[in-house]
């Protein structure tokens, strides 16, 4: 796996290990029940001498735990919950050992450059930090061959008013698709998010502290109006939907369109949850990355 990162600054010190501390935030292993990988990064070009040069930034890690065969019973079934048969529906074909550019194992190139995002964010004081909200009982679902979600939120503190760009490029919408795009999340609110919708007006715009300072007393807009950033916290919440590779028995199509039962073995996550944390982090920094930079030309 790795990643190409293109627009970074020369001069932004960044070193293999503040690359490598991120992905051991998301790495895999027995913790976690899945494959057990070192992620080890290899910085290929773009930086030189612990600093960017501006151009292109290639980074690679070198998978050394694969097990291709794991996949081989289920080559002529689409697994419930996975995107066998709309990757099949789509291109007519595909590689069945594995889930490919679908596969979580995908973050990892997402965390890799959302390190170098969150350095370049660092020199302006803005702060990515996410957690999760879920607690489920691991050993439990394990032992019934189950899985599970849950929520993660984000908190981004240090950001200008100012940054987002109307009408097709709202901050919260870029960031909205950004975390969408991360393969197990299924939803995302900011601020008071759906919960806005049984407020009444009055209640749901943010009021002004007492004592001013231009500070407010509530954040329901989630730090951002209209699109650009209000200079509060910006704050989101993004679901993500069990792990779908259970051993538990389950009926899945075939190609040929006959059910079939199967339960899936291998090494799968029982709540991904944990990891993804990072990779909302890193999306998150890398959004937030490319309208810092924007800002710079949006005034005279």
């Amino acid at each position: 796996m790795g990643c190409v990162i293109d627009g970074c600054p020369a001069g932004l010190e960044i070193s293999t290990n503040e690359i490598e501390k991120e992905l051991e935030r998301r790495r895999p292993g027995s913790a976690h029940g899945s494959r057990d990988e070192t992620d080890t990064p290899e910085i290929l070009s773009g930086i030189f001498e612990g600093k960017t040069l501006g151009s292109p930034i290639a980074i690679i890690v070198k998978n050394k735990n694969q097990n291709s065969g794991d996949y081989d019973r289920l080559k002529d079934i689409y697994r419930p919950g996975h995107a066998d048969f709309t990757w099949q529906a789509k291109y007519g074909f595909r590689d069945h050992r594995g889930g490919g550019r679908s596969s979580g194992r995908e973050t990892l190139s997402r965390v890799a450059a959302g390190a170098v995002a969150k350095k370049l964010l660092s020199l302006h004081g803005i702060a990515v930090s996410a957690q999760s909200l879920s607690s489920p009982d691991i050993e439990k679902l394990r032992a019934e061959g189950d899985s599970a979600g849950g929520i993660i939120s984000c908190k981004v503190t240090g950001v200008p008013a100012g940054l987002g760009e109307p009408v097709f490029d709202k901050l919260d919408a870029r960031l909205a698709a950004a975390v969408i795009s991360i393969g197990a999340c299924k939803g995302i609110e900011f601020g008071a998010g759906f919960s806005a919708a049984e407020m009444k007006g009055s209640e749901n715009n943010d009021q002004p502290c007492e004592n001013g300072n231009g500070k407010y007393a509530t954040n329901n807009c989630g730090g951002i109006l209209g699109g650009i950033s209000t200079g509060q916290d910006i704050l989101f919440k993004a679901a993500f939907k069990p792990t779908p590779s259970i051993s538990k028995k389950q009926k899945a199509y075939d190609k040929n369109g006959s059910i079939q039962e199967i339960e899936i073995k291998g090494r799968h996550d029982t709540c991904i949850v944990p990891r993804a944390v990072v990779v909302v982090e890193a999306m998150t920094a890398l959004v937030l990355a490319d309208f810092l930079l924007l800002s710079r030309v949006s005034k005279i």
